[in-house]
């Protein structure tokens, strides 16, 4: 063996004995024995006494965020707003169709007159369920019934838990429908509607004058 091998053995030996006791040094139980208070438990440096803390002042879960007044409240300075913040499609209309049959049929009726089943058995209340078909209710911003859905209206109770925001709408556009099938100006159709309309007409009164 000669002088330069037996340099670099003692040089790592050297160096491993060195690692191993700054390695050991290291290895104090404090690493795992540290000072700390559990979950919900007493804590005597906060005011309150608590080691839980509470959040810190608007803070906003991932996915919570509400920065769209109309969308999320259905007003815009506490006023109802009168145009829905999505476009108006086949898709959604269907979808408010499904919804309010699931959630607001059994006491506004199918058509939105307010004669659901609940309310023609039984259901006795100093104000029965609404109908959708009175001046007062047709002249509504669009906003105003996604409000009452959202925070409920006399003895109807909140939906906000129940019906996600998107869906909401979609009930609102659908009771839009729904007062359309029942009071609709002529002057508000366009021609193709005007005929289609004619069309039925005279086949309901031919049906109608047949022995």
């Amino acid at each position: 063996m000669n002088r330069s091998h037996r340099f670099l053995r003692r040089w790592i030996s050297l160096t491993a004995a060195t690692v191993a006791v700054i390695t050991l040094a290291g290895c104090h139980t404090d690493m795992w024995h540290q000072p700390k208070f559990k979950a919900q438990s007493e804590n005597p440096f906060f005011p309150d006494g608590k080691t839980d803390r509470p959040l810190v002042a608007n803070t906003m879960p991932v996915g919570y965020l509400r920065d769209n007044e109309a969308y999320y409240t259905g007003k815009v300075a506490n006023k109802p707003v009168a145009q829905l913040p999505m476009p108006v499609t086949r898709e959604l209309l269907q979808r408010g169709q499904e919804r309010y049959n699931v959630f607001c049929q059994p006491c506004h009726g199918r058509v939105g007159d307010g004669q659901g089943m609940i309310a023609q058995r039984g259901l006795a209340l100093r104000r029965p369920p609404a109908t959708f078909h009175t001046d007062r209710l047709r002249g509504m911003p669009v906003g105003y019934f996604y409000d009452v859905i959202t925070n409920g209206f006399g003895v109807m109770y909140s939906y906000a838990s129940r019906i996600p925001p998107e869906d909401r709408w979609a009930i609102a556009a659908y009771v839009r429908v729904l007062q359309l099938s029942q009071y609709a100006r002529t002057s508000e159709l366009t021609p193709e509607d005007l005929r289609k309309l004619q069309e039925s007409m005279n086949a309901t009164s031919s049906t109608e004058s047949k022995p």
